[in-house]
């Protein structure tokens, strides 16, 4: 590569230009952008931009600078840029274009339903819903039952969060059709991240059609049949409707997007946390403890046949449980946050340093640096099911450099464009954990290694390579 300082203006860092018109530096920063990124730290420094697919992205990677680029939200904006990229994938009008007056807005609102009480409410329906697919899970499981964990956890996650924001299918073969949505979403969810990067759908084969296909399903005539959906869904629902311009189907594939959004990434968080459990027995055997340790304190049974019911309090107190969780997001998170630039201005940072901004460049944070930084985190490729525990509790303190990180694990997105759905997705993770090691004893079923499929780099939660087979029966 070379170093491009020319039509550099004062105060602007070190360009990465790359030698590829117009793709710069996209290839080798898509087969593997932690490397990359490493790379040019250790040579230019802590700040520096690089041309990727057209677009001028200038990365942050000192975890002290965060805080600069997290609250400068006024002129660096994220939402414009979310709306464009969702409204592309998901084939629905970008609510930024002027004919939806205060849409985003009102849609922002409705988050309400996933905090405070009404977290409570939709979380408890979602363990009714999770204990309901287990029970039958644990009828079948009459000896071992083998099967692959990628799979096993998509199925259960996927129904379960599916009956819990829409609700059941009341049809006979109501399962059947739900499996039949799951089965397209995988398709179509192959395809996210050629369709985040741009790419034309009509490259993607049949990706185009499935997503049609999956669109139609949320269509108003088929979402009333569904029975016993979530508060949030209904009040999106509700705002819709007033929206004389947005056509049905528009509509209904902004229900699509939701339902994304919901699982898209919360699936595979869900296969790491529950794979690293098994590869790892002192963190099995600690973990279970705690479950068992908190129904026995609070007089309840497990088995197919009884209900658990566990508070927010009760959840958040499972702290091997918590910790074992973030780890395995602290492993398997590779979000990128990104701001844009709305004029020519200079961001100011810690240090009395500044960077030029002009107006349309990309400011990136890459939290995986900082996840994985030996600084951070004593031996950060390895799982330490404790971590996040010091004496007893959450720890929640850590250094660099001797002194102390405002930001220290982000899986979610930081500031503006951190996940609002953050307290519920941590919640059905914990839920599915908990049942899953209330009611069997489980085990791997065979001996080999899975490690991150890179293709999702920058996106959110990376899928493993391969899946794996598991084992589980009934406990005694």
């Amino acid at each position: 590569f070379f170093l491009s300082v020319s039509n550099r203006k004062t105060g602007e860092p070190p360009l990465i230009n790359g030698w590829i018109p117009y793709l710069g530096k996209a290839l080798i920063f898509r087969k593997d952008a932690f490397k990359f990124l490493l790379d040019q730290q250790k040579k230019l420094g802590d700040i520096f931009t690089v041309h990727i697919a057209g677009r001028y992205i200038t990365f942050i990677m000192d975890p002290f600078q965060y805080v600069y680029v997290i609250r400068n939200s006024k002129q660096l904006e994220f939402h414009e840029f979310a709306d464009k990229m969702a409204s592309k994938t998901f084939d629905y009008p970008a609510l930024s274009n002027g004919k939806f007056p205060d849409l985003k807005e009102n849609l922002h609102r409705i988050y309400q339903y996933l905090q405070g009480k009404p977290l409570d409410i939709i979380s408890d329906h979602m363990m009714k819903n999770l204990q309901d697919i287990f029970e039958w899970k644990c009828s079948q499981a009459t000896d071992w039952e083998t099967e692959k964990m990628y799979k096993f956890c998509c199925s259960v996650m996927f129904e379960a969060s599916f009956v819990t924001l829409y609700g059941r299918v009341p049809a006979a073969d109501g399962h059947k059709v739900i499996s039949e949505i799951r089965d397209k979403f995988i398709k179509f969810d192959a395809s996210f991240p050629y369709l985040a990067a741009n790419i034309p759908i009509e490259l993607l084969g049949a990706t185009k059609k499935v997503r049609k296909e999956l669109i139609h399903h949320f269509l108003l005539p088929n979402m009333t049949k569904w029975l016993g959906g979530s508060k949030v869904v209904q009040a999106r629902q509700d705002i819709f409707e007033k929206y004389e311009l947005l056509g049905d189907y528009d509509k209904a594939a902004h229900h699509f997007a939701f339902l994304w959004a919901s699982v898209g990434n919360t699936i595979p968080a869900t296969f790491w946390a529950m794979y690293y459990l098994l590869r790892h027995p002192e963190a099995l055997a600690a973990v279970r403890d705690e479950i068992d340790h908190l129904l026995q304190s609070t007089g309840q049974k497990r088995g197919p046949t009884y209900n658990i019911h566990l508070t927010r309090e009760q959840l958040d107190n499972l702290v091997y449980l918590e910790s074992a969780l973030n780890e395995s997001l602290r492993m398997c998170s590779s979000s990128m946050n990104i701001r844009i630039s709305q004029e020519d201005f200079v961001l100011k940072l810690e240090g009395n340093q500044e960077v030029g901004l002009r107006k349309g460049d990309w400011i990136a944070l890459y939290p995986q640096i900082l996840h994985m930084d030996p600084e951070v985190y004593e031996d950060p490729k390895e799982y330490k099911f404790d971590r996040y525990i010091e004496n007893g509790k959450k720890k929640t303190t850590f250094y660099k450099a001797g002194r102390k990180l405002k930001y220290f694990l982000m899986p979610f997105g930081s500031g503006i464009s951190m996940c609002p759905g953050r307290f519920l997705a941590m919640n059905e993770m914990k839920m599915f954990l908990f049942l899953l090691l209330a009611h069997f004893d489980v085990e791997l079923a065979e001996n080999k290694a899975v490690r991150l499929d890179n293709s999702r780099m920058g996106l959110g939660i990376l899928l493993p390579d391969v899946d794996i087979a598991f084992r589980y029966k009934l406990r005694s």
